[in-house]
């Protein structure tokens, strides 16, 4: 039987291979993360192809990004992802991706945010529990100082509480849940949401 460690490990493996397969993170693009403890995580290495994942491309870290297993690189990333296990204690997996329709809709809303109203899928996201009303999706300008942009990322969710995902201009999307199955279920209802937006725009043009 497994133990918790190799159960999460598992989940991201699968994760990974189902965005890939959804054409979601291709490439060695993307990163993932789960919850192992009250002050760790469990993280993709960097650099590796995320449909090709192995028990071996895990690694684990404190909740300041730091890497806890010599030998192995954290993402670049590594505080976006441990930044929102700090910031609610409920979150339990996190899950950035790099759609094509997610990294053009950040390039193509001219505004710091993207909202979505009155779709009825905007119940598939945490918290929601109606079609009416509006999801907002701030839009981050990209920044290769992570610390940087982590800072600007946590003015956003201290005073968005509500917040269920973030876009990081012509990069991808950061979202996250309870298990790896929420944060899961929440890229699938974002990427309908976003091709509809993008037929939307494509259709006013």
């Amino acid at each position: 039987m497994m133990n918790h460690r190799e159960q999460l490990v598992q989940h991201i493996i699968e994760a990974g291979q189902f965005l890939y397969n959804r054409g979601w993170s291709p490439a060695t693009s993307s990163n993932y993360s789960a919850r192992l403890s009250e002050s760790r995580a469990l993280l993709t290495v960097s650099g590796k192809h995320k449909g090709q994942l192995g028990v071996d491309d895990v690694l684990a870290t404190d909740l300041d990004g730091n890497s806890l297993e010599p030998g192995k690189k954290p993402s670049a990333e590594t505080l976006l992802h441990t930044q929102l296990y700090r910031w609610k204690a409920d979150i339990g997996a996190v899950l950035h991706t790099h759609s094509v329709n997610a990294t053009v809709l950040s390039r193509l809303v001219a505004d710091e945010a993207l909202v979505l109203r009155d779709y009825e899928l905007q119940k598939a996201f945490s918290g929601v529990t109606t079609h009416e009303g509006r999801i907002v999706v701030p839009i981050f300008e990209n920044d290769q100082d992570i610390e940087r942009l982590a800072d600007r990322v946590q003015v956003w969710l201290d005073a968005h509480p509500d917040c269920v995902g973030y876009l990081i201009r012509g990069h991808g999307l950061y979202t996250w849940g309870a298990r790896m199955t929420d944060a899961l279920r929440q890229v699938e209802a974002f990427e309908f949401l976003f091709e509809c937006e993008m037929k939307i725009l494509s259709i006013r043009t």
